[in-house]
């Protein structure tokens, strides 16, 4: 079932997270009060997939009034290659266009095989005419890679 995250989620996805190889997870941004208050500013757009009680995929999804971002979409392994990782993105963009967003972005790590593949597969298009640069605010939120 594909469905709508919401913060009861938590802590099945940061285990689906800490499972997936190479992911990065933030220390304060993807901790429980992080995803609560991403959720609470985007309620709508951020997906889920769950088998009998398990999440098995999750897209953290939301936007600036401006353009949509994808964030930490992930599989669990054993899902693979059964359309989940295309239901959610759908899924995504749908809540997204509810939302009146026209374009959605998201950064995957050029070491991310199996994630750049997917993305082109689905007809995303590698951006190769821009910088991406970030600024760090906060020194305490640190990455760490599973």
């Amino acid at each position: 079932m594909i469905r709508t995250m919401t913060i009861e989620d938590y802590d099945k996805v940061r285990a689906l997270w800490d499972s997936i190889k190479g992911f990065g997870i933030r220390s304060i941004d993807d901790s429980y009060d992080g995803v609560k208050r991403f959720l609470k500013r985007n309620p709508t757009t951020s997906i889920v997939a769950e088998e009998d009680g398990k999440i098995i995929g999750s897209i953290l999804c939301g936007h600036d009034g401006r353009r949509g971002c994808f964030y930490h979409v992930c599989v669990d392994e054993g899902y693979r290659k059964q359309g989940i990782g295309n239901q959610m993105a759908l899924a995504a963009i749908e809540a997204l266009k509810e939302e009146k967003i026209n374009k959605v972005s998201l950064v995957a790590f050029k070491k991310n095989a199996v994630g750049n593949t997917f993305w082109k597969e689905l007809g995303w298009d590698l951006r190769e005419d821009l910088n991406y640069y970030e600024f760090t605010l906060n020194e305490s939120n640190t990455t760490k890679f599973v």
